[in-house]
């Protein structure tokens, strides 16, 4: 998957994604943790005034990319061997969480956003782009039927996921626009772009 990532993503990105990361980076501030950060696609489009970057990404094949990418843009950051679930940061020690197209494949995404909601700071917020649920019935229901082998084509990815409903169940408030992920297939199109933040915990399970 990680030889793959970038070649298959381009379209998407020249079509406006890269735009839409630089429109949503531009927020970052603080230390900033960024999960599943994959090949590195944000590093080019996070703000210089960032006071420190944590780049979590458990696959070594995605590490070894996301490494030289931060090499060559020159950027400081550390590379942390973790899952969204299982971040190894104290409590109420970030600034600002990114996730940009990586609830979709975490394998709890509850678990992963009750961890963010414990290591941001009390005024942190999480800034994310994510593909979700189609909106339209029609789409929706081409999503559903495709789950499973779009699944196992795109490294775990789960193209009907209802990740804004799951924030909220997770105790965060967004602010939200909808948007579309042109340049891909339309199962991953609808997507939502905004930022939360932690307005109550939701009892651990």
């Amino acid at each position: 998957m990680a030889l793959l990532y970038d070649p298959f993503l381009w379209w998407g990105e020249a079509a406006g994604m890269r735009r839409r990361r630089r429109a949503v980076l531009v927020g970052a501030r603080g230390r900033v943790l960024e999960i599943g950060a994959g090949t590195g696609l944000n590093v080019a489009h996070y703000p210089d005034g960032v006071d420190d970057l944590i780049l979590a990404e458990p696959e070594p094949g995605m590490r070894r990319r996301l490494a030289r990418r931060l090499e060559r843009h020159g950027r400081a950051a550390r590379i942390v061997d973790a899952p969204a679930e299982r971040l190894p940061l104290p409590d109420a020690s970030v600034d600002t969480v990114v996730a940009t197209l990586v609830l979709c494949t975490v394998a709890d995404p509850e678990r992963a956003l009750r961890e963010i909601a414990r290591v941001l700071r009390p005024d942190g917020r999480v800034l994310f782009i994510e593909h979700v649920r189609a909106r339209s019935r029609r789409l929706a229901t081409w999503q559903d039927a495709l789950v499973r082998p779009w699944r196992a084509f795109a490294g775990g990815c789960v193209c009907n996921r209802t990740t804004l409903e799951t924030m909220r169940a997770c105790g965060f408030t967004a602010e939200t626009d909808d948007a579309a992920w042109r340049g891909m297939p339309g199962i991953v199109r609808p997507l939502v772009v905004g930022r939360a933040r932690v307005s109550s915990h939701a009892p651990a399970r």
